[in-house]
């Protein structure tokens, strides 16, 4: 017959333990923020083919004035997936977004109001499924709001003209800021830079 012994873990092993456990729930948690996806999300979220300012009169890339208009007067000029997005705070699907891979030099904007975000010089490659900057064009181009929903503790991006929702902002970027903002590809407007580098 067998004789079974069990040791009992040392403080060391009960901590080594503790703290596996705790990186795992971290990166869990990690993942599931960046892939949080808004319940009612329409059938399919992509990029549109319409030219931006088309059917928007707010849309333009030099006017920095504060744009206030009623949710009904936003869904009669942008199309449904940049409604669904910018009004009621939905997010496109990890890695849909021809965005995310793009290494084309220019300016990105908001697709909702034409607001300078970002330069392409400050896109970086996260490996989570959304477009992602590490600062953004200008201060004041951007909001910052705290966002409690689907259990988290995150913060909100939205555009600083129109108030649209763009993304969320995390702090595990690169240098030199340490941040990472992680935005919905639908939102962005791109303009090619006429000039290479």
């Amino acid at each position: 017959m067998y004789q079974t012994t069990f040791t009992p873990l040392s403080c060391y092993s009960v901590m080594k333990i503790r703290f596996a456990c705790g990186l795992l729930f971290s990166y869990s948690l990690l993942l599931y923020s960046c892939s949080a996806q808004q319940k009612n999300s329409p059938a399919k979220i992509g990029p549109t083919m319409e030219t931006p300012g088309k059917n928007n009169p707010v849309y333009s890339r030099t006017d920095s004035s504060r744009v206030n208009l009623s949710e009904e007067e936003w869904k009669k000029i942008l199309p449904a997936d940049v409604y669904y997005i910018a009004r009621e705070k939905g997010t496109e699907r990890p890695w849909s977004s021809p965005i995310e891979h793009s290494s084309e030099v220019g300016t990105y904007y908001c697709k909702a109001c034409g607001n300078p975000l970002f330069k392409s010089d400050t896109k970086f490659e996260s490996g989570c499924g959304w477009p992602s900057f590490f600062d953004p064009i200008k201060k004041g181009s951007l909001l910052y709001l705290r966002d409690r929903s689907h259990g988290m503790d995150r913060t909100e991006v939205q555009c600083g003209r129109c108030k649209a929702h763009l993304g969320h902002v995390f702090e595990d970027g690169p240098p030199p800021t340490g941040l990472r903002y992680c935005i919905n590809g639908v939102i962005l407007d791109f303009e090619k830079s006429s000039t290479k580098k």
